[in-house]
């Protein structure tokens, strides 16, 4: 039974730091599907373990991570991503779900579909236009490197640890909750005027 949680927790996991990132996860599972047991995909997901598809999932990862850093070209990457990130999100629910247990492959690629989605609109129409418009586009490289390592951190534990990782993920959305609640104060707070 504990595996069967573990599991679970380790694929919604990989579905929702696929919401910020779709590359990074999707590569650290083919790393470690390939090189330590610690996740075993079956057919037909162990494509991942390919070579080609490690660096296709490379290069894609290397694009998306620079292209993230730039104001104004995030918001484009981040429309072309709005039909990427729930897609890896779904393959990797999938995968690393029915590495477990039985789960239906059909309902584990929804689970991870809305997953994804859900953090990617999270993102993209929440959170990141608000920090745009307050740091004035300063802030887009910080956090989207900060996006970039807490996607790596947490698609390496939803693998090795996903019951650390779950609390982890419970930690950061309440941090991200309390600062978009701060920035959203600040920019309503009335302006002082001498008339």
């Amino acid at each position: 039974m504990t595996e069967i949680i573990s599991g679970v927790l380790g694929a919604f996991g990989l579905s929702a730091s696929a919401g910020l990132n779709a590359y990074i996860p999707l590569f650290v599972v083919s790393i470690l599907a390939k090189f330590t047991n610690l996740i075993e995909l079956a057919e037909p997901w162990s494509a991942l373990e390919s070579w080609w598809t490690i660096g296709v999932l490379l290069a894609l990862g290397v694009v998306e991570i620079v292209a993230d850093k730039v104001p104004v070209v995030d918001h484009v990457n981040d429309a072309v991503q709005t039909f990427i990130r729930p897609i890896a999100g779904a393959i990797l629910f999938a995968a690393s779900a029915q590495t477990i247990t039985e789960i239906n492959p059909v309902l584990a690629m929804i689970c991870g579909l809305l997953v994804a989605g859900s953090v990617h609109a999270a993102k993209s129409i929440i959170a990141r236009p608000i920090i745009e418009a307050s740091t004035a586009g300063v802030g887009t490289p910080v956090i989207s490197t900060v996006e970039d390592i807490l996607v790596t951190i947490i698609s390496v534990l939803a693998v090795v640890l996903p019951l650390l990782m779950l609390i982890i993920m419970i930690m950061i959305f309440w941090w991200v909750a309390r600062l978009v609640k701060k920035i959203k104060t600040r920019r309503i707070q009335p302006v002082d005027s001498d008339l």
